[in-house]
């Protein structure tokens, strides 16, 4: 039924402006889109992805990762975010291996988790493994 579809990241964003600035100034990225009257940007990555931010008071409230950026290099995207004020998450992960803030997920790669503007959780990380 769902087999050919896609798959869009839907961020929620209590200060839809805060979180512009914040996504331009620590992703360098611009909405391709903006909908509505403020209410919701779409963002297009040159890796193909398409998602949005959106204005809602639920913003930050989900204990869990809402997206993942999948990159060539988590450790240098890591550093890179930290170097802009991004603090890096760790959690307590049975069987995971933690380096300042990387994960080393074993047979799934890396991983680093942190909190955007809006506190939401979000992900960097190496990817799936293909079969």
């Amino acid at each position: 039924m769902l087999r050919s579809a896609s798959v869009t990241a839907n961020i929620p964003a209590s200060d839809i402006e805060r979180a512009k600035s914040f996504y331009a100034d620590t992703f360098g990225l611009e909405p391709a889109t903006e909908v509505g009257d403020g209410g919701m940007l779409i963002y297009r990555t040159d890796g193909g992805t398409v998602f949005s931010l959106y204005q809602t008071e639920y913003a930050g409230q989900a204990g869990h990762t809402i997206a993942q950026f999948h990159v060539d290099d988590v450790v240098g995207e890591a550093r890179a975010l930290q170097a802009k004020g991004v603090s890096l998450e760790t959690y307590d992960m049975p069987g995971v291996e933690w380096e300042d803030g990387v994960a080393d997920m074993g047979g799934m790669g890396q991983a680093a988790w942190f909190k955007d503007s809006e506190g939401n959780i979000l992900c960097i990380d190496s990817g799936f493994p293909q079969d």
